[in-house]
Formats: structure tokens, sequence, C-alpha cells
């Protein structure tokens, strides 16, 4: 007698980062919550459809209150990926506890944070993008900079963990030094921008001076000041 054995194939995992904006609330938390409508409100979609995780070593909520945290910003269409600065038995049923996170600087109260990654001993690469970067797309390139040869639409972003550089109309997003570099600029061949960013920095476009606009421009850091200027 004959016998068929069949093998299943092994289960496999590997471990993989992301990018996620942390949120870190300072109490009051209805004040805190006024603060961030105010930016969304400057900077419509700037975190919709991005994972968000919360940091709540500032802020001593019982479970119920990290509850209802959780669900006014899904509300404001935001995803919380998960929490960290509490205690694991805290979390049932939250979302889970998150470890290991790698902090950048301080953004009023928010701050972009990429999950931690093991040291890498090469040189920053860099992406070059030669087709434009249409409404609704999103490029996250933490390794590097980010060269795009065409224009970038509204509504579209692109985040870099270093420098960003359009040679076209900048119309969206653009958050350079994403991951910390505070050396990181931005280049536009023609500036139309919703919002710019470097590292935690960043300015809406009703806080950007008119005469900047449908002119080429670029964006650097000045201590913790982003300034923008005209490029004749």
């Amino acid at each position: 007698m004959s016998s068929l054995i069949c093998q299943r194939p092994s289960l496999t995992f590997r471990a993989r980062s992301y990018m996620a904006f942390a949120f870190t609330p300072q109490p009051p938390i209805a004040d805190w919550l006024a603060d961030l409508d105010a930016t969304l409100e400057r900077s419509k979609g700037f975190f919709a459809g991005h994972p968000v995780a919360l940091d709540l070593s500032a802020a001593d909520l019982s479970p119920a209150a990290i509850a209802q945290l959780v669900a006014e910003l899904e509300s404001r269409g935001m995803r919380v990926l998960g929490v960290e600065g509490i205690e694991p038995q805290d979390a049932t049923p939250l979302p889970p506890v998150l470890r290991g996170g790698r902090t950048t600087q301080d953004i009023e109260s928010i701050e972009v944070a990429p999950a931690a990654e093991a040291p890498r001993k090469q040189e920053a690469a860099s992406l070059l993008i030669d087709a434009p970067v249409r409404s609704g797309q999103s490029v996250v390139f933490i390794d590097g900079d980010v060269t795009v040869l065409g224009s970038v639409g509204s509504g579209a972003e692109i985040i870099a963990g270093g420098s960003i550089h359009i040679y076209g109309t900048l119309r969206g997003l653009a958050m350079a030094g994403a991951a910390g570099n505070a050396r990181a600029r931005i280049f536009c061949h023609r500036f139309e921008g919703e919002l710019l960013a470097i590292g935690a920095h960043y300015k809406s476009a009703d806080e950007i001076e008119d005469s900047l606009r449908r002119g080429p421009a670029q964006a650097w850091l000045d201590g913790n000041t982003l300034k923008i200027s005209a490029m004749n």
C-alpha cells in the first residue's frame, strides 16, 4: 500500500518598514484637536490616506479616552495604525502597541516618523521619475533624493528622505528631509504648490507669499525656520 504525503509550503514572513505620520497629542485633548483642525483647514487632504501612529507618552488617557481619540481621528479621515507610549494591557481592544519607532524633529504637535530600519552603509540613493506625477498619486522614497522631470499635479505628493528636484510645475505637496535630514532642499521650476515641508517644518499655500508663485523657487531650513525664495 502506498501513501500520499502532501507537504504544505512553509510560512514565510519578513520585516518591512513603512512611512507613517506620528501624532503626539498634548492635553487638553480638545484644544489639541482644535489645533489639528486648523492645520487640516489650511492643508486639506495632507494626511488623507496615510497611516497614523499615536504617541501617547505626553497624555495620561484612560482606554476609553484613547478609543474616543482614535474615533475622532478616524472621523477626520485618518487611519490609526497603532499606539505607543502606553502599556500593552492598556491597548485592548485598541490598535496595537508600536515599538521601535524612530522620531524626527517636532512640528508643533505633529511629527514625521518612519519606522526604524537597520543602519545602511551605502551612500544615499536617488529616484528619477521621467513622467508627470498626477493628482492622487504618491511617491515616497526615504533613501535619498527624488527628481521629477515632469510636473506634480494638485493633490499629488512627493515625500523624500533627501532633497526634491522638480523640473516642471509643483502644484501638490512636496516633503523633503522626511527622515530627519535638515540639509535637504526643495527645488521646482514653477511653484504653485499646496504645501512645502522639510523635516518637521512646513508651510501651507496660504502661508506662502504670492510673489513666489508661478516662478522658479527653492525651500530650505534656516535653523527651525522653513524659508522659501525665488530663483532668478
